[in-house]
């Protein structure tokens, strides 16, 4: 009887199979989906439109996009396991969210890590990155396309009746941080009460009292209008924040290698654009800040340094996961940039 019934079913299999090897070899319509929290004008956002007009371009239409920004499809949290599971083939994540699952990277999650944005670009798009994705591929079924700059990550605060200029100043300031346990623990190394919270709930937490600051780069405090609900931006440059589009692997192994060199010479464009806008949008956003009656304040940028500093090496049950020679070569690629 078992092999009346498996008969039919080999049948319908084997055609099936020999029809994906195919289509795998010669290639075929791929329609990839892309989500992300980011708003709509941030240059992350911008990326994936241009990440989208450069692959169905090169590709002459064989590969489609589908983008879904601002948070309209999946939570932030929701991010990466919805692409580890094939629910989407890309999103953002970065060393906070990769962490849950590969302790180790963590420390390119810890506050300070990195000098600038050419030491943290130089490592996650250089041989760093070659070792990174041996085990992002391996564990989580995801594969890192590349890092981009989300920007530097600054303080944002509301009137919380002192001024902020020391890691001390910041006790007791519930500060938003994103939820994963490297996100909180950043928030602690900067000497607040961390508190998770969405990303597309901060503006209405801010407005509200519920929290009292967060922390984003200030293309981001722009474009989410965080100045609208808060008083000042502390310049603690604490973490030269990577952004890193992930994609599902087994989407990625069912593209044929000319279908993936189209993905990776848009990616980098997607990049490119990034990076540039960021970088552009640093250099004048403080100003602009303070037309609009924000106060930029320039802490003791050395105090913050120290206290995280002593926060992380302390905290043995993250550090003990580190690994320590690949430690060692991220400060070596930042003291020859120097």
């Amino acid at each position: 009887m078992k092999r009346i019934i498996l008969v039919p079913v080999l049948i319908g299999i084997v055609p099936t199979l020999l029809f994906a090897t195919a289509q795998a070899e010669t290639g075929g319509p791929v329609t990839l989906t892309w989500a992300s929290v980011s708003v709509p004008d941030d240059a992350h956002t911008k990326a994936m439109y241009e990440f989208e007009r450069v692959v169905e371009d090169l590709s002459d239409g064989e590969i489609q996009v589908e983008l879904f920004p601002a948070g309209e499809l999946i939570v932030q949290d929701q991010l990466l396991p919805s692409v580890r599971r094939g629910n989407i083939d890309i999103a953002y994540a970065g060393p906070n969210w990769l962490a849950q699952f590969i302790p180790y990277i963590s420390m390119f999650a810890a506050p300070y890590m990195f000098d600038s944005y050419e030491h943290m670009t130089t490592a996650l798009n250089g041989e760093i990155a070659d070792i990174l994705n041996e085990d992002i591929v391996a564990e989580l079924d995801v594969r890192s396309l590349g890092a981009f700059y989300l920007g530097t990550r600054q303080l944002n605060l509301r009137d919380i009746g002192r001024v902020v200029r020391t890691p001390q100043d910041m006790e007791g300031v519930k500060l938003r941080m994103p939820g994963s346990e490297s996100w909180q623990f950043m928030g602690r190394a900067l000497g607040a009460s961390p508190t998770p919270l969405s990303f597309s709930e901060v503006y209405l937490a801010l407005q509200t009292g519920t929290i009292d600051g967060q922390d984003n780069p200030l293309p981001t405090d722009y474009n989410a209008k965080f100045y609208e609900v808060t008083k000042y931006i502390i310049l603690t440059d604490h973490f030269i924040n990577p952004v890193m589009p992930v994609i599902n692997e087994e989407k990625w192994q069912s593209m044929t290698a000319q279908q993936q060199g189209w993905v990776m010479e848009a990616i980098a464009a997607a990049q490119e654009l990034c990076d540039s806008l960021n970088l552009e949008n640093e250099a004048r956003l403080a100003d602009y800040f303070e037309s609009q009656g924000m106060e930029i304040i320039v802490p003791d940028k050395e105090a913050f340094k120290e206290f995280a500093l002593d926060m992380v090496m302390g905290n043995e049950e993250m550090t003990a996961s580190w690994d320590m020679e690949l430690f060692a070569k991220v400060q070596e690629i930042g003291a020859s940039l120097q």
